[in-house]
């Protein structure tokens, strides 16, 4: 049930949950209620036991993100609490948390799962954080799949492997450009348009027009050394469980039932085996 105090209530209920040791603080005193008291809260979260009380008292209603995060962390919030307090603050996470650079054992057994299409997972820097045996098939003219924005600016396979390469690489930038805006303090995405920038006129010249979009479904044009041309629409979705991750999922257009079996037949007989 909504009542008009979500946010006293929540800040309660995660109190309530911890004990003095969960946290590293010594127990004393008679303890009249579970969980940890409202000033032992405000001493992990390094603010005023007042303004604490406030907050769960419904008497202050606009805590900065600063505030909120110092709380996350003094709560042992995991992501979805997090979000879910920013929220009933009337505000959005700021961001902060380091994207994770590995994926989830279950994530990884259902990129293997996809047998017909390539699957991969990018971090915000375009750096590939696991990938099908597909999408290793797919990817294979690049002398090393690590990164996506790399290989297109400074593997020489990268021109004449994405058809149209202009429209591939503006797509790459937009999409860096578009994560900085997210997560403005992630090292990994400045040092990898730090590099770019040094290495690549073209690379710098695109990420000077500030063009900012996500992941689109528009076909991309592949010309693959065994499988040919290929056209794939990409799906992309955000991994909730690791926030700033995403996994895309290349399909053929409707109708085309001989490019994935290429690409497929590209992978040889034994390459899948060796994952």
């Amino acid at each position: 049930m909504m009542t008009g105090n979500n946010l006293g209530e929540f800040l309660r209920a995660h109190r309530g949950r911890l004990r003095p040791d969960d946290v590293g603080l010594p127990s004393y005193g008679t303890r009249r209620v579970a969980g940890l008291r409202r000033e032992e809260v405000a001493a992990l979260a390094g603010m005023n036991g007042d303004y604490y009380a406030r907050l769960e008292q419904g008497r202050e209603h606009s805590p900065s993100a600063q505030i909120l995060e110092a709380i996350s962390a003094a709560l042992r919030l995991d992501g979805p609490a997090r979000e879910h307090l920013y929220r009933l603050a009337g505000t959005a996470p700021d961001g902060r948390r380091t994207p994770k650079e590995a994926v989830s054992a279950p994530l990884q057994r259902l990129l293997d799962a996809y047998t017909t299409v390539p699957a991969f997972v990018l971090n915000p820097a375009k750096d590939f954080v696991a990938a099908n045996a597909l999408a290793e098939a797919l990817f294979c003219p690049f002398e090393t799949v690590d990164n996506l924005a790399r290989m297109t600016f400074l593997d020489p396979a990268a021109k004449h492997f994405f058809v149209h390469w202009e429209k591939f690489a503006e797509s790459i930038v937009a999409g860096l450009r578009h994560a900085t805006g997210i997560d403005p303090g992630y090292a990994r995405l400045s040092e990898v348009v730090r590099s770019l920038s040094e290495r690549s006129e073209a690379f710098e010249t695109l990420w000077s027009s500030h063009t900012v979009y996500g992941k689109t479904q528009d076909a991309t044009e592949f010309d693959h050394p065994e499988a040919g041309r290929l056209a794939l629409i990409s799906q992309s979705f955000d991994v909730r469980a690791a926030p700033g991750q995403l996994m895309v999922v290349y399909q053929p257009e409707p109708g085309d039932c001989s490019g994935a079996g290429r690409l497929r037949a590209a992978q040889g007989p034994d390459r899948g085996e060796q994952r």
